[in-house]
């Protein structure tokens, strides 16, 4: 099987039994890899109505059949798990070195079931697979405990941690690799958590064999040269993400204290030039990238250097403005903390902008603080909260289990204010003055996630006001996107460097002898979406278009300041996107996906 490992590698906790399966030729067919094969197998095998956090689910980790060949970017693993957060399905995509090792150890899965009896950690080489004793790393950070295994271990072994947060099932824990990449969407840490794995260790030595190499080295360096001559490389290598921080304020969508804003009156002191001056050591690349968009940072508080991968746009936007931590050093060191104890970035931040925001309102106050003055800006309150969090102590208890239970408990309208879609916080753009962004967020499978369709960018380009037109570019988007997470390989090559998305159907083909077209990819994107829903419709007690909704102040708040200043959404129109969404898509007027669509795409 060329290009592919070959094997899915089972490993139940509970009976400490350790299988492999061939990999089916109708899965690499139809779902192509990644997050393809995951939302098939997890949609298989889990049965519905399961407990996230119980022995009955799965972990998957999935590399993509470009994982670990000659291609820009070929580094990115899918971890995948019904979600804690949304109790849907749920993945998230995390970059370095780890998806490659996968590979090279002679494996395209791997599928974590039951719950191993004590705090354990996956020990993988090649054939070799262990259940071990991880009571040693057990309330370490999520860094600390990378770095002791690769002192225990070797270097050459490839480290997936979580840190306490993941332990304590903070429902919004993410996993960590490679000393400051995540999987930091869904509660992915959590479910790993919840299985008592500390650790996944890697170590392969297995090549992988390919149809054509020479045209895979032709089309690979093709890509590489047109990222060379593209004038967003240098800034990118310069600044990373971060760079997209005052372009965000520049059009008003930056979230700002809870999304009451898209202005962020001290952007410029957490930008990327803020960081070239004061913060980066070195530029950190993931598996085969010649872009090098990872920021490897320095920082020091109470009189001690931190280190940390960042800060991500992401961050700048989640902890920075939707926090309003204003200051390069206060924002890189809250990054740390996150990092360490194992929080995203972007759920942690909201939640806590959240929390600032009630305790303004009153709704919580020093008696669930423990005495915490929770404002805005403030960095001290931030950590404590966070550690609350992470402890689950006090009102931190309640905010682990993320804003949507949170708001439902603390009541007093809080709901409204509440940013998140099907339970998952909304990442880092406010988008009441950008309709396709907003549907983007209202219908991304895993909740409230930008990366499915970034399509602020198409709102720019052909008018903020407009609302018809919006759903069928979304849709486009939907199925671009996530070829990317199916194939194992990082997008910005094509979104920022202007690669053409069909050269990565002829290295597919180069790299299998299986002929994919674009078109063949388009669908099968499209058929993992249709699966991904029909995962939410099964997972839902009283299902309707209701699960798509933003949340209340996209469409009865007017943004406060900047840009787009008292720009709002109407339910209307919230509605109006919808329509057209679920029309284009060939789904009901409740979003369930239509038998003629699911016959089309042999689901």
């Amino acid at each position: 099987m060329l290009a592919y490992g070959g094997k899915i590698l089972r490993i139940n906790l509970s009976k400490g039994k350790i299988t492999t399966e061939n990999l089916s030729e109708d899965l690499i067919k139809n779902y192509v890899g990644g997050r393809g094969f995951a939302a098939r197998l997890l949609y298989d095998e889990l049965k519905p109505g399961v407990d996230p956090l119980s022995p009955d689910n799965k972990l998957l980790i999935a590399s993509g059949p470009l994982s670990g060949l000659f291609v820009p970017g070929a580094g990115k693993t899918t971890f995948a798990s019904k979600s804690p957060a949304t109790g849907s399905y749920g993945d998230s995509n995390v970059g370095g070195m780890l998806a490659p090792e996968i590979k090279y150890a002679g494996y395209d899965v791997i599928i974590l079931e039951g719950k191993a009896v004590q705090p354990s950690y996956i020990y993988i080489e090649n054939d070799k697979v262990e259940i071990r004793d991880a009571k040693k790393y057990w309330g370490r950070g999520a860094i600390t405990t990378e770095k002791m295994l690769k002192e225990d271990l070797g270097e050459q072994f490839q480290i997936a941690t979580i840190g306490p947060a993941g332990e304590k099932l903070v429902k919004f824990a993410c996993i960590s690799h490679d000393f400051g990449r995540q999987a930091g969407r869904t509660g992915v840490g959590t479910v790993m958590g919840s299985k008592n794995i500390k650790a996944i260790a890697i170590r392969g030595t297995r090549s992988l064999k390919m149809k054509d190499p020479k045209l895979l080295k032709k089309l690979s360096s093709d890509i590489i040269a047109i990222g060379q001559k593209h004038p967003n490389t240098k800034l990118f290598i310069e600044q990373g993400t971060a760079s997209v921080t005052n372009w965000s304020n520049e059009q008003g969508a930056f979230p700002t204290r809870n999304f009451q804003s898209g202005y962020f009156e001290d952007h410029k002191k957490i930008s990327g030039d803020v960081m070239i001056k004061e913060t980066i050591v070195t530029n950190k690349a993931c598996f085969g990238c010649p872009m090098a968009c990872g920021k490897y940072a320095k920082t020091r508080k109470n009189n001690r250097d931190y280190y940390v991968e960042g800060p991500e746009y992401e961050t700048a936007a989640m902890i920075g403005g939707d926090c309003a931590i204003g200051n390069i050093h206060d924002l890189t060191y809250a990054n740390w903390l996150c990092d360490e104890l194992g929080v995203d970035t972007i759920s942690g931040g909201s939640v806590i902008a959240f929390a600032m925001e009630c305790y303004e309102k009153g709704i919580i106050t020093d008696k669930d603080t423990g005495g915490v003055k929770l404002k805005f800006g403030d960095i001290d309150s931030f950590e404590k909260i966070l550690r609350q969090i992470v402890n689950r102590e006090g009102i931190g208890d309640l905010l682990a289990e993320g804003v949507r239970v949170a708001a439902a408990k603390l009541g007093q309208n809080s709901g409204k204010f509440a940013m998140e879609v099907k339970g998952l916080e909304i990442s880092g753009y406010e988008s009441r003055k950008a309709p396709a962004m907003l549907l983007s967020y209202m219908t991304c499978d895993i909740g409230g996630h930008h990366n499915r369709a970034w399509a602020i960018t198409h709102d720019i380009a052909v008018g903020r006001d407009k609302i018809e037109g919006k759903a069928p570019k979304v849709i486009e988007l939907q199925h671009q996107r996530p070829i990317f997470d199916m194939l194992g390989c990082c997008r910005l090559q094509w979104v920022e460097l202007e690669t053409p998305l069909d050269y990565y159907s002829q290295v597919l083909t180069a790299a299998t002898g299986i002929k994919f077209t674009l078109d063949d990819l388009i669908k099968a994107s499209e058929r993992v979406w249709n699966l991904t829903r029909l995962f939410l419709i099964r997972e839902s007690k009283d299902f309707s278009r209701k699960v798509d909704y933003p949340p209340a102040r996209f469409y009865e708040e007017k943004v406060q300041t900047g840009p787009t200043k008292d720009s709002m959404a109407t339910k209307e129109q919230v509605n109006q996107l919808l329509d057209e969404y679920y029309e284009f898509r060939g789904w009901d007027k409740d979003g369930r996906p239509k038998a003629e669509k699911l016959k089309e795409l042999g689901l």
